[in-house]
């Protein structure tokens, strides 16, 4: 059992990764699903460096897996190293899960047999190694993480607002009012927060307007309310800005950075029903 264990499931794994490296190089792949692509735009790198990582950590695994049959600080090693491997991979495969509509097929297949290994080759620590799976699980789960979707994705006017922000309710009002149709995108999303805070806004709320030549962004319920009482040109983020008067640190208008000037509910991670209508202290996003 130890020689199946040790030696040959790791070596058809090692085979498993070296096959799905080589389709890669062609440009193609055994994981033609969702998952498996979205998994490469979460890696800092080029994903084939990954590839390569992982037919030699499964090279060396082999030959620490023959050589623990007859040596007792290679038997260490190989189970060292398993349990580091699945670490890893539990590692990637929970951010995926918390990440991705879809998790990398290819991942779960390594996951799976590195598990099967750990099993097999010594069963008396196994609920050991799925106790440290379910931590690292849980324990990405209770971060606040941005996930690998699009809110805006088609024309259309997008509001990110809370349930519980006086100036919201303004603006929300004054739409069902007029019968203005938006998507609503409340505050408590990570990706909301994190777009705000790179444009360095607040407070809400803000409004999005998608059109066919940019998106208009119009923070606070005086000027959105305003922008529907009496229309003016506006200043829209393109792929190409030619807005006389920018920023001069990373190119995006000033109108943007100032934004924060306009009155409106503070963004913190939990929403108070509290807001004064010129109150515009700052408040930390994270």
């Amino acid at each position: 059992m130890h020689f199946f264990s040790r030696i040959i499931l790791p070596f058809f794994l090692l085979i498993y990764i070296a096959i799905e490296s080589y389709l890669k190089l062609h440009h193609t792949s055994l994981c033609g699903q969702v998952g498996c692509k979205l998994a490469g735009e979460l890696l800092r790198f080029n994903p084939m460096y990954l590839n390569y990582f992982g037919v030699v950590s499964l090279f060396f695994l082999t030959i620490f897996g023959y050589l623990s049959l007859k040596h007792k600080l290679f038997e260490t090693l190989f189970f060292t190293g398993l349990y580091a491997a699945i670490a890893f991979e539990a590692t990637i495969i929970s951010y995926q899960y918390i990440v991705n509509p879809e998790i990398c097929l290819f991942c779960l297949g390594i996951f799976s047999s590195l598990l099967l290994i750990a099993l097999l080759s010594h069963i008396k620590y196994f609920p050991f190694v799925i106790a440290g799976v379910l931590a690292i699980f849980i324990g990405l789960n209770t971060l606040s993480i941005s996930k690998n979707k699009s809110y805006v994705t088609h024309e259309g006017l997008y509001l990110i607002q809370s349930e519980t922000c006086g100036h919201c309710k303004k603006v929300k009002k004054y739409f069902a009012q007029h019968d203005i149709k938006y998507t609503a995108i409340s505050i408590k999303e990570v990706n909301a927060r994190a777009f705000l805070k790179f444009i360095d806004i607040s407070t809400i709320p803000v409004l999005l307007i998608q059109k066919p030549t940019g998106i208009q962004i119009l923070t606070g319920d005086k000027k959105i309310l305003a922008y529907f009482k009496n229309p003016l040109p506006s200043t829209e983020i393109t792929a190409s800005i030619t807005v006389p008067q920018q920023n001069s640190s990373i190119g995006l208008p000033s109108e943007l950075f100032n934004a924060t000037s306009e009155p409106g509910c503070a963004i913190t991670v939990t929403q108070t029903p509290a807001c004064e209508d010129e109150n515009n202290s700052q408040v930390s996003q994270y």
